[in-house]
């Protein structure tokens, strides 16, 4: 007698259990939101004293424009993909970001550009690296991704797919912008000088970014990221950007991460797969992983930078360990956009 009211407890037990469960999971579907949208413009390279009101207002609306570009693809019913790519793109034709058009230039004054991009929901990617002539960069990546059986392609080969995909090809002029090459060569003139002390001060040095993820109104993640890299940088050197899991990851079950910083620390430490890895293992929420990659491993390390995450139930962060980092994100009925740490 006892054995079958010790199995009907049991019972009881587990069905009160299962509804809970099922109780916990309405709650999170009803709060999921039907789609989001971050992005990010880079970190490192901001002073918060020496920025003008004005220069500030153009980097807000331009961070604007890039939401409003992909949020209008996902309110449309668009996939995370499409609005990824068309909100990088716009991220690369304005000068104001070192991507595409703002790219900085390397040691023998060119610009070599990196970009990658991945679907959360199969964790298929294509990357490029140190391509020269291809407008959109996410744009290759992404015909990598999807036309070819590689994930990454580099310099003269990933310029050869492009052609032969009939994507944009520009002159290497097109790449020039006055204040880049300026950076360019105030750092080249430091490096002739005695007083070396100053290299590691000088905010020309740093990096930028432009990356954007997002979550479309089927529960698809998707993450893209690009870059022109590090000023003054030789030996066709490539950062994180074109290294998935370094700067750039996707899945559905955990996030999606774009990331901006010192990409040496950033391959070193697997940050963005790193940060998936939390969340999948540890159930970590998108917050504390970003807290424990970025203010906390990354800083004891001494690697300088950030990142933005957003899970399948659209909770977002966006840490970052240096003075400021351009981003925003949005919502039905939300958008926010900040620099600064404000």
């Amino acid at each position: 007698m006892m054995n079958f009211k010790l199995l009907f407890l049991i019972i009881l037990n587990f069905l009160v259990i299962i509804s809970c469960s099922e109780v916990a999971n309405k709650k999170k579907s009803a709060t999921k939101p039907p789609y989001a949208i971050v992005i990010h413009g880079g970190a490192g390279t901001l002073n918060q004293k020496e920025m003008s009101k004005e220069k500030a207002m153009q980097y807000t609306n331009a961070l604007d424009t890039a939401l409003t570009i992909g949020e209008s693809v996902l309110k449309n019913g668009g996939s995370s993909l499409d609005a990824v790519e068309k909100t990088i793109r716009y991220l690369e034709d304005c000068p104001l970001f070192n991507a595409g058009k703002g790219a900085v230039f390397t040691h023998d004054g060119k610009n070599e550009l990196d970009a990658s991009i991945m679907d959360g929901k199969n964790q298929m990617a294509g990357a490029v690296g140190g391509v020269t002539i291809v407008k959109n960069p996410i744009s290759l990546a992404r015909a990598v991704m999807e036309k070819s059986k590689h994930v990454l392609l580099t310099g003269i080969g990933a310029e050869t797919f492009a052609k032969e995909n009939n994507l944009e090809i520009v002159d290497p002029s097109y790449f020039f912008t006055e204040n880049r090459w300026n950076s360019l060569q105030k750092i080249k003139a430091e490096e002739d000088s005695i007083e070396q002390s100053k290299r590691s001060e000088n905010p020309d040095k740093k990096f930028g970014t432009v990356g954007c993820i997002a979550l479309d109104n089927n529960g698809n993640l998707a993450a893209g990221t690009s870059t022109g890299g590090m000023t003054n940088k030789r030996w066709n050197r490539f950062g994180d950007t074109p290294i998935i899991g370094a700067g750039t990851y996707a899945d559905n079950n955990s996030c999606a991460v774009s990331c901006t910083g010192h990409g040496e620390y950033f391959i070193r430490y697997a940050v963005a797969h790193d940060i998936s890895s939390l969340i999948s293992y540890k159930k970590m929420t998108v917050e504390e992983a970003g807290n424990e990659v970025i203010m906390k491993k990354l800083v004891e390390k001494g690697g300088e930078g950030g990142c933005i995450i957003l899970d399948s139930f659209g909770n977002i962060a966006m840490p970052f360990n240096s003075e400021g980092m351009y981003r925003g994100y949005a919502k039905p009925g939300q958008k926010k956009i900040q620099i600064f740490k404000d």
